[in-house]
């Protein structure tokens, strides 16, 4: 349920001292727990069984379940930011810049479009109006972070007469949701089995960025 390879990262421990082992382990056992039965339904007591601790060892490196499900939140939107903003290669033409943008958006949406990702959104959402401190972990975390992130590269890329916009935060966020709003909001409601395909995703990800560029694309570069 969590990202590729994040799972046996947290419950062994491949690095730190014993006591991030434990953490590690903690937040490895407290994702299962709560992406499999919600935040109400989550027992402290089950997250310290599966994590080999005792209770009262969760409640030293976690003062509540709510700190608890934030270091959830934060160690797998952690995870997702570090796949998917990998830094800006060398784009000088308008064919890298194509390329760039384009696997960049293949790349968010393979991620993001996860089972656990999708899973902890809905969490996240379900417990807004009780937990709002949630809530803005995951956008701080996730859509904000994004934003921050494109912004940045897309100033550079502005600089270079590749891109042309008033402002590149409002760029970035029509780039955003030309890339997620659909593809998000079918999983989001359908579930599981409206995740798109490789080749779904790709396709989608072409035309978002053809639209993208229709908007932004320096006229030096048309």
């Amino acid at each position: 349920m969590l990202i590729p390879g994040m799972e046996a990262d947290l419950v062994h421990g491949r690095a730190g001292t014993r006591s991030e082992r434990k953490q590690a382990a903690i937040v490895g056992a407290a994702a299962e727990v709560f992406l499999s039965t919600g935040y109400a339904g989550a027992s402290m007591d089950e997250i310290a069984s599966r994590s080999g601790v005792s209770k009262q060892t969760v409640y030293k490196h976690f003062s509540s379940k709510e700190a608890l499900f934030v270091g959830v939140l934060t160690q797998m939107m952690g995870e997702a930011d570090t796949a998917v903003h990998t830094g800006l290669p060398q784009v000088e033409n308008r064919a890298q810049l194509e390329a760039y943008l384009l696997d960049y958006a293949v790349r968010q949406l393979t991620i993001v479009l996860t089972p656990g990702l999708m899973q902890l959104r809905r969490l996240v959402i379900a417990e807004a109006q009780r937990f709002p401190e949630l809530a803005k972990v995951l956008y701080a975390r996730g859509p904000a972070r994004a934003l921050e992130v494109m912004g940045s590269a897309f100033e550079q890329l502005a600089g270079k007469k590749l891109l042309q916009f008033s402002d590149a935060t409002v760029a970035a966020s029509q780039f955003n949701w030309l890339v997620m709003a659909d593809p998000v909001n079918r999983v989001m409601m359908l579930g599981d089995a409206a995740i798109p395909t490789k080749q779904q995703i790709y396709r989608h990800a072409e035309a978002a960025v053809a639209t993208f560029l229709a908007a932004f694309l320096h006229p030096d570069k048309r």
